[in-house]
């Protein structure tokens, strides 16, 4: 019976989309923003293909895959899911773009210049924030000792990538942009390489990386995001695919919050099943893990700080289109959960 109920429930929601052409374009919207009321059932066969990052940043998707959460409770609705990991924000939107995934999860920048991009997709729930989770770092022995010196620097970012808006944000503070550095190029990795070998003066950088260059003595934080930059993390699905496989959502966001759980009750234990997944050793992950607050929920606080990002990206021109964030943010699926 409550099999029947999922399908007459997203059967009804695409009838009332696709219905007469004497709706409204904001009566379609409010149809397609129906509350979930479905939470329990079957979607027998479903497959969720999960677009990953190898980053701590994501350690309670990490945590929840690696100790079968994923698998427990998808197999409850009757789906199962598959993995691949990309690099950074930017190729996982390729590979959404593509339809080779149905989930990524990235920093809030990558995610809104999808979306400005016309990419079919949803933020349905916050991974973590944390402000200095993000930071500029130069090599221990530089000379450069503020942003403002950074001018005619070469830095190193992963253009797309939220590094890019904190970078536009400290330079625009010292009355900079973007086109007052010499810009390079790097994925996390490379980066790495660079700053050690000295290529740049600079770099725009997440953790795990963060915390291995500065305990390993080769590199300082010159600023991080502490009073700028929340620095959200976000699960976005493809909107057709949510709206299909609802059940599939709400059981995701469930391994979710057990493995964010997890990390706020035993940190210890979720350092030792991700710390190799990071290339980082299990004292370094512990040290990360201070770094992030790891939740589902999006706060009044969290669309806030996504959405500063979007009207600054906008106004900076990192993005060309703007985006209704009203429609981006759907909270739907965590707000069913909370009810629960």
């Amino acid at each position: 019976m409550k099999k029947w109920i999922t399908v007459l429930a997203v059967a009804a929601l695409a009838i009332g989309v696709l219905s007469g052409c004497g709706s409204s374009s904001e009566d379609k919207a409010a149809a397609a923003k129906a509350p979930i009321t479905v939470t329990e059932g079957k979607d027998e066969g479903a497959v969720l293909r999960i677009a990953a990052q190898p980053y701590p940043l994501y350690t309670s998707v990490y945590v929840a895959h690696n100790l079968g959460y994923i698998d427990e409770e998808l197999s409850k609705v009757g789906a199962k899911a598959t993995w691949t990991e990309f690099k950074s924000g930017p190729l996982v939107n390729e590979a959404v773009a593509a339809n080779e995934a149905d989930l990524g999860f990235m920093a809030d920048l990558p995610a809104i210049i999808a979306k400005s991009q016309g990419h079919d997709i949803s933020i349905v729930s916050n991974i973590a924030y944390g402000e200095k989770a993000l930071a500029v770092l130069v090599p221990s022995s530089s000379s450069v000792t503020s942003v403002a010196d950074l001018k005619g620097k070469k830095v190193a970012y992963a253009k797309g990538s939220y590094a890019q808006h904190l970078l536009a944000q400290l330079l625009e503070k010292e009355g900079l942009t973007l086109d007052d550095v010499q810009t390079v190029n790097l994925n996390a990795a490379e980066q790495v390489t660079a700053l050690t070998t000295n290529e740049v003066d600079a770099i725009v950088i997440w953790e795990q990386y963060i915390t291995k260059l500065t305990s390993a003595g080769q590199a300082r934080v010159l600023a991080d995001g502490t009073g700028i930059k929340r620095g959200n993390m976000i699960n976005y699905f493809v909107t057709s695919y949510a709206d299909k496989h609802p059940l599939v959502v709400l059981a995701y966001l469930r391994a979710l919050n057990r493995a964010n759980e997890l990390i706020k009750s035993d940190p210890d234990k979720a350092a030792e099943v991700t710390y190799q997944n990071f290339g980082i050793s299990k004292e370094e992950m512990k040290k990360v893990l201070k770094n992030l607050t790891f939740t589902t929920a999006l706060n009044d606080d969290d669309i806030k700080a996504i959405t500063e990002v979007k009207d600054f990206s906008k106004k900076v021109g990192i993005i060309q289109d703007d985006v209704n964030m009203d429609n981006f943010i759907d909270k739907r699926y965590i707000d069913a959960l909370s009810k629960k």
